[in-house]
């Protein structure tokens, strides 16, 4: 079952679901939340699917209908906030650049997942980071997934400034670029217990971007 992320920063246009729809929404989420519980508590590699789909009282089966492997509900709240990322940058103005484009999207991201108050939101996200980087399996598709994004973020700048990604190289270095800097990100602030929550990831963010432009542009010495 495809993840159905907040799809735009405007509450009012968000879909209403019918009964079947939620009852399914609310069965996903709550394997996502068993899930990371137990991923959490006794590692992802001693976790079997079983074990999840027991927590909350479907079949291996009704598991396999919502995600293809353990994988993919350990990473599925990230892919949650990415997918949200990606809504509302198709949304960000005209007139900001691309980059700045970007930037503001990817906080207010962040800012509307510390909102959601559920499992599934940012605290889930900020654990999952940690264990991510702690998990050479999840690491691996966690990148893969990285790659996936960058096309998608280069095809979607290329289409905003009216560009031909097969021909300007722009778009494609600016999602490459993008995506170092937000896993930069998130590896100082997993080291860092200094800058603890939502706002402090937000923080080592903007922190990060401050200093892109110095970093490719200025005198270094």
């Amino acid at each position: 079952m495809a993840a159905q992320p907040l799809p735009s920063a405007d509450p009012a246009a968000w879909p209403v679901l019918g009964l079947r729809e939620r009852k399914k929404q609310r069965t996903r989420d709550a394997l996502v939340s068993a899930a990371h519980r137990l991923f959490l508590s006794q590692g992802y590699g001693r976790t079997t699917v079983d074990e999840i789909a027991g927590e909350v009282d479907v079949s291996q089966r009704t598991f396999f209908r919502y995600f293809s492997s353990k994988e993919e509900v350990a990473l599925a709240v990230l892919t949650d906030a990415e997918d949200h990322f990606v809504a509302l940058l198709r949304e960000r103005p005209a007139s900001e650049n691309p980059l700045q484009a970007l930037r503001s999207s990817i906080v207010l991201a962040w800012r509307d997942l510390s909102d959601t108050g559920s499992d599934t939101g940012v605290t889930a996200a900020l654990e999952l980071i940690q264990l991510i980087e702690e998990t050479p399996v999840l690491l691996a598709a966690h990148l893969r997934r990285i790659t996936e994004q960058e096309r998608l973020i280069a095809e979607l700048i290329a289409r905003r400034e009216g560009l031909d990604p097969t021909v300007d190289l722009r778009p494609r270095v600016l999602a490459a670029v993008f995506g170092g800097v937000l896993r930069s990100a998130h590896l100082a602030w997993s080291s860092d217990h200094s800058a603890p929550g939502p706002e402090g990831m937000i923080a080592v963010i903007e922190s990060h971007f401050d200093q892109l432009g110095p970093a490719l542009a200025a005198d270094w010495r």
